[in-house]
């Protein structure tokens, strides 16, 4: 990542200001201002590395005095026991951004890790694992960035990046006397060229009816894998088809294997484990 956008030093701020870094009586008290370290970050689990950059200017942000020394780069596998990074000076700064510089990182590689699980179940196959917009409020740049380093790609980074029309925009057009395809073809004739039209549906019916209208992309939400089978037999190349909807990491190759281009997992973002990663400081 390197050089973050400034929304992002701006999420460090507030994560510096929410802890109090600067009104720590336990380091203040106790650990003399002359006392210097050498903090090493370190994987303690198998997993991908994300957010090794962020970490290191939270420490920037404590401290510029801090001399900080990137050893794994993002992307990367790690196990445990692989060094991370290195951050050098106060003992004192170093304990203050400790654990927000370690909070970045663990759930930025737990989507990361969690992304790579799915990608590589479906190895092999021309289909993408994307992400959903479920992502920690504040947190999108970095939960979507820590997909694409687990492998995976991105779908909306948010409302303004294309159409997506769901259940709700088709009742709330329904009440109106709007048809599935109507709403599509609406959508197409008032957007952007630059713009695709992508819509949810439920049915082989809405299906038919979504690719009559022209939709660029279509959404088959919670469908079995028959079904899904089936709509693929009907698309004949005419859409991109996303699949989504329950989708778990025993079931994500199976519908990977019915030809659909995109798989969005909202789990990705919404619901990833994080990867233990610690901070030893050493002498």
């Amino acid at each position: 990542m390197q050089q973050l956008p400034p929304e992002i030093y701006l999420l460090i701020d507030a994560a510096i200001s929410e802890d109090q870094t600067f009104n720590d009586p336990t380091t203040h008290n106790l650990i003399p201002t002359g006392i210097e370290a050498v903090g090493i970050v370190r994987s303690k689990a198998l997993g991908i590395l994300a957010g090794v950059d962020v970490a290191v200017e939270v420490f920037k942000r404590v401290d510029s005095s801090l001399i900080t020394e990137v050893i794994t780069q993002d992307g990367s596998s790690v196990f445990n026991g692989t060094d991370i990074a290195k951050i050098s000076g106060s003992a004192g700064s170093i304990l203050r951004g400790e654990r927000i510089a370690l909070n970045f990182m663990q759930r930025m590689s737990g989507i990361a890790t969690d992304t790579a699980r799915y990608v590589t179940a479906v190895e092999g196959l021309n289909t993408r694992i994307v992400d959903t917009r479920k992502t920690l409020p504040g947190h999108r740049y970095l939960d979507k960035y820590s997909v694409r380093m687990g492998g995976g790609y991105n779908h909306r980074f948010n409302l303004a990046d294309g159409i997506l029309i769901k259940d709700n925009h088709i009742e709330a057009l329904a009440s109106q006397k709007l048809s599935l395809g109507d709403v599509v073809r609406l959508a197409i004739s008032r957007a952007s060229h630059t713009i695709k039209v992508e819509v949810e549906v439920e049915s082989l019916e809405q299906l038919q009816e979504a690719l009559d209208a022209g939709a660029h992309i279509i959404m088959l939400d919670n469908m079995s894998v028959d079904l899904m089978r089936e709509a693929m037999g009907l698309v004949d190349g005419r859409a991109i088809i996303e699949a989504s909807g329950g989708i778990t990491i025993d079931s994500v190759r199976e519908v990977a294997e019915t030809g659909v281009d995109l798989i969005s997992i909202g789990s990705l973002t919404h619901s990833s484990n994080a990867l233990d990663i610690s901070l030893d400081l050493e002498f």
